[in-house]
């Protein structure tokens, strides 16, 4: 389809259009045909708008979650930003709801609250202490600021107060334990015997006829599978390392010395005030200089919710982590010195420097092979991109790959018989078997987009060759056919013989006279309860499913296992449960089942009320 436009792009209608576009643009901005609409909200809840950015960022959440749970074998179809948005959408207004539900109940969290459950957080810490160098990298990467983490955070404990309220709100009375315990403590006697399918199986015999006649009603099952013979490129950084001059090698050491890597390092704490004409400055160095521990002062003072909890501990620097006015301070600070007042765009910082590591420089050789290693690669990833990006432009309108390879010397590759459902190899990555088989690339015959799989691997396809599915020969499957027919001849022999069982049993013979006669298992279970493993999981579940015998009576029936036997039993007597009769953990785990039941619908039926009555409008 691509390769359609640019073909056509040359047209006078192509650039009346492309005209219209960017006076649209001049016009109008951008954001009126990128986000549908000129408002600056996708939806009003109760008055309340809801972003675009906010929607945007609820729907990079998910994709986050969807890659984290699929991996690199993930259908891009489920990345699609329209697909996730109606139900971003959806979580949105439902979270808008209850936080005006929980602000009209005027349920707050604090600024301490909110410091000492970020400095727990494991993905915060390095080696067990909070760490903001970590704090920082992982919200960033994350895509979060520290003030949209912060205000996140704080909503998401305001929603938990407000969940917890409702829970607590419900319990389970004593006549709903006894109802449920009645039911689910019940027990049941009953006997049953086995008809194994193994002592039919030799007496099914299977003829030609039947195989033929098998063959041509079911031809669908005996086909071979869709599949793709495919040229395809694969682009890698570790194919295009090339080696390195010893002179950039001791060049690279010479800068590698200088970074911080391997300068001292300084550990330090410290007490934020965002206000810089704050009154507790002074209150906080009397406390100081009058003997207080400084941990304890910074969790009574200090603004950075991060390193309050952790007694204002920051970690280490190297001269390059904090403002510039922090770091000439610790540079000039002894170690367990507090520093007088040092001003940034954050406030004013009180610094202490708890602890100093020297720096120690390895020598060339034993760096030489990590920095080759390391120039080699950085080297090649530029290769790669520039390699990439010719590759696009080359491939986009070529009508094989043979042409784009030779230019750029690569090599096309093949990958012969490729499924749908393929599992091994390159293509069992799932997004290029999607491109592989989507109609743009199977049915027009074109190139694929250069599709980056990881960070350092790229790969273009091409279909060669469309192999449809065709009808196996007869003498391929006639062994298969005959293993279904004699399989499908002992379970009907199996069934058979289990509908006689349950005649006679029903006519007043004994499960153990009839067992014996005709040579199968039998056994007796009494007082069986939901969770008993001594019953197959096939007889326990019909058999809790029967209603009670009538007094001096006994329900027989069979049942089929997957692997073709039959279980014939017979229920005699039905006890209900009793409360009383349970241990005490067995109660109260009944009445904790109970009331997390309860709250859930409760939760639901909340929730349901605040949309029925909420104004909600979608852009």
């Amino acid at each position: 389809m691509l390769q359609d436009i640019r073909q056509n792009i040359q047209g006078t209608a192509a650039k009346i259009v492309v005209g219209l576009i960017v006076v649209s643009f001049s016009l109008f901005g951008i954001e009126s045909i990128l986000l549908g609409g000129s408002g600056s909200s996708v939806a009003e809840v109760n008055g309340e708008e809801i972003t675009p950015q906010e929607l945007q960022q609820a729907v990079n959440t998910q994709k986050r979650r969807l890659i984290s749970m699929l991996g690199d074998n993930i259908d891009p179809a489920m990345l699609d930003d329209q697909r996730l948005s109606a139900q971003a959408l959806e979580g949105l207004v439902g979270r808008k709801l209850m936080m005006q539900a929980a602000t009209d109940m005027d349920l707050t969290v604090s600024e301490q609250q909110i410091g000492r459950l970020v400095g727990t957080m494991e993905q915060f810490q390095v080696d067990g202490s909070f760490s903001p160098d970590m704090y920082k990298s992982v919200l960033a990467n994350a895509g979060y600021t520290p003030a949209y983490f912060k205000q996140s955070l704080r909503d998401d404990l305001m929603l938990n107060q407000l969940r917890s309220g409702l829970a607590g709100s419900e319990f389970a009375t004593p006549a709903e334990l006894a109802l449920n315990a009645r039911i689910l403590a019940e027990q049941r006697d009953m006997r049953f015997m086995t008809i194994p399918m193994e002592n039919f199986a030799i007496e099914a015999n299977v003829d030609d006829a039947q195989i033929e006649r098998y063959y041509q009603e079911n031809q669908a099952e005996f086909q071979t599978p869709e599949s793709l013979d495919i040229d395809y490129i694969e682009l890698a950084a570790d194919d295009l390392r090339q080696p390195v001059e010893d002179s950039a090698l001791r060049e690279a050491y010479e800068v590698e010395k200088e970074t911080g890597a391997y300068a001292t390092e300084s550990r330090i704490s410290h007490i934020l005030f965002e206000d810089v004409s704050d009154a507790r400055i002074d209150q906080a160095r009397t406390k100081l200089a009058e003997g207080a521990e400084f941990a304890a002062v910074a969790r009574e003072f200090s603004d950075d919710i991060g390193s309050s909890s952790t007694g204002g501990d920051l970690g280490f620097t190297a001269g390059d982590t904090f403002p510039p006015q922090m770091e000439e301070a610790i540079a000039e600070l002894e170690l367990g010195v507090v520093s007088g007042p040092v001003e940034t765009d954050a406030g004013v910082h009180l610094i202490l420097v708890t602890e100093r590591k020297e720096g120690k420089v390895p020598e060339f050789e034993e760096m030489r092979a990590q920095l080759e290693d390391r120039l080699q690669l950085e080297e090649a990833r530029v290769t790669l991109l520039r390699t990439v990006e010719n590759l696009r432009d080359l491939s986009f309108n070529a009508e094989d790959l043979d042409g784009p390879a030779a230019e750029l010397d690569l090599t096309v590759e093949r990958a012969n018989a490729v499924t749908r459902t393929q599992t091994e190899g390159l293509f069992a990555n799932a997004s290029l078997v999607a491109a592989a088989f989507s109609e743009d690339v199977l049915e027009a015959g074109h190139n694929s987009e250069v599709m980056e799989l990881s960070d350092n691997r790229f790969v273009v396809l091409r279909v060669r060759r469309h192999n449809k599915p065709e009808a196996l020969p007869l003498a391929a499957v006639r062994d298969e056919i005959a293993a279904t027919l004699a399989d499908q001849a002992a379970r009907a022999a199996v069934a058979s013989q289990a509908q006689n069982a349950v005649a006679a049993l029903r006519s007043g013979t004994g499960v153990e006279e009839f067992a014996t006669d005709n040579g199968f298992e039998w056994q007796a279970e009494l007082g069986v309860d939901r969770g008993n493993t001594a019953v197959p999981r096939e007889v326990l579940q019909r058999a809790f499913q029967l209603p009670p015998p009538a007094a001096g009576e006994s329900v027989t029936e069979y049942v089929m296992t997957a692997n073709g036997d039959a279980l014939v039993f017979e229920l005699l007597r039905v006890s209900a449960g009793q409360l009383d009769a349970l241990a005490e953990a067995e109660q109260a785990g009944l009445r904790q089942r109970l009331t997390g039941e309860s709250s859930g619908l409760l939760d639901n039926e909340f929730q349901r009320g605040l949309r029925t009555s909420a104004d909600i409008s979608v852009m």
